[in-house]
């Protein structure tokens, strides 16, 4: 297969938004992804010495110019961050899929969650969530439904991302219903079967949500939300996750991600939405109470968001898309130095 050389972008040169220590910081932004086509809603991971990244690849952000819906999942591996290649590519006739999210398994196998969307006539009909599975990161197992449990079920259902802590994965499942969406805590041990935890009492048309695990072992989510006032929402809850002190964020979220620090702290990247129609992708540092102050902006523009965030080293590597330097979204990767957190 043909190795793929990433563009550098440009590296970007922003004044730092904290407190009594502003400074000039330097990050590099490479283009690692772009065909033409509309790549979109990231994951990285490292996963057997390498690194991985996984996107949505279609003609535009939902629909081709003959109306049909059939996104497919890109992977693309790298030995260093800086030069990618392509290991998958990897379709469904009749369905859509999107959203692939990436993680390790406790037996060493890596998983890929997918929103599976079907449409017909431009109109959905249903949400299926898939998976598949690699042992190796070369060979991926042919997408299949994942099996949930009955109790949650809408057949609008979408499991956005899963975390793995003690043998046991976990993720907040959304599904469509006549009275709005419903937001699911569920669990996995196998990465195909979810069993429901709790039903999590969130307004406002909850859907995408990340779980993170704090240092202490207490269990955190970040839900986006699309009515009301569509400000995030912030959970936190110890063992065993039935019991959900909740707070309100004060940023609307999209496509979130984030993880924590040695110090309790989080870094946290997602679309600002502050100014209509100039959307931007944000990097922000907060508290466990939820509380965000953004620090940068990275170079994005459009349609954008959706990153992936890993640490390597000295730095915390950002995956994300963006339109606004190309005709349709290409895949970026940026790698911040964590002095910046400091």
């Amino acid at each position: 297969m043909k190795k793929l050389s990433s563009i550098l972008f440009y590296v970007a040169v922003l004044l730092v938004v904290m407190p009594a220590s502003a400074q000039q910081i330097s990050f590099s932004v490479n283009k690692i992804w772009d065909t033409g086509n509309h790549c979109a809603f990231t994951s990285i991971i490292p996963f057997k010495g390498r690194y991985y990244c996984s996107f949505r690849e279609g003609a535009t952000h939902v629909f081709d110019k003959d109306g049909k819906a059939e996104g497919k999942i890109r992977i693309l591996v790298s030995d260093d961050g800086d030069k990618w290649e392509s290991v998958a590519y990897i379709g469904l006739e009749g369905v859509d899929l999107r959203d692939p999210k990436l993680s390790v398994m406790p037996d060493g196998r890596m998983l890929v969650t997918i929103g599976g969307s079907i449409y017909r006539n431009r109109r959905l009909e249903a949400c299926i969530p898939h998976v598949m599975f690699s042992e190796d990161g070369k060979t991926f197992t042919t997408p299949e439904p994942a099996v949930l449990d009955a109790r949650m079920t809408s057949k609008r259902d979408w499991i956005w991302r899963v975390t793995w802590h003690e043998g046991v994965g976990y993720a907040a499942s959304y599904n469509s219903t006549p009275q709005g969406n419903e937001l699911w805590l569920v669990k996995t041990t196998d990465g195909k079967r979810y069993e429901v935890i709790k039903k999590l009492e969130v307004d406002g048309s909850p859907n995408e949500s990340t779980i993170r695990f704090m240092p202490d072992g207490r269990m955190s989510i970040m839900v986006r939300r699309e009515a009301g006032d569509t400000r995030g929402w912030w959970g936190v809850s110890e063992a065993p996750f039935t019991d959900w002190q909740w707070k309100k964020m004060g940023l609307r979220l999209g496509g979130q991600d984030y993880i924590f620090l040695e110090d309790n702290r989080m870094v946290m990247a997602t679309r600002n939405y502050a100014i209509p129609g100039a959307e931007k992708t944000c990097v922000y540092i907060g508290k466990d109470n939820g509380y965000m102050e953004e620090v940068l902006v990275l170079p994005s523009g459009g349609d954008c968001s959706y990153p992936g965030i890993i640490t390597v080293g000295n730095e915390l590597w950002i995956s994300y898309y963006a339109s606004h330097a190309s005709a349709n979204a290409s895949i970026f990767l940026a790698k911040i130095p964590m002095d910046i957190f400091k």
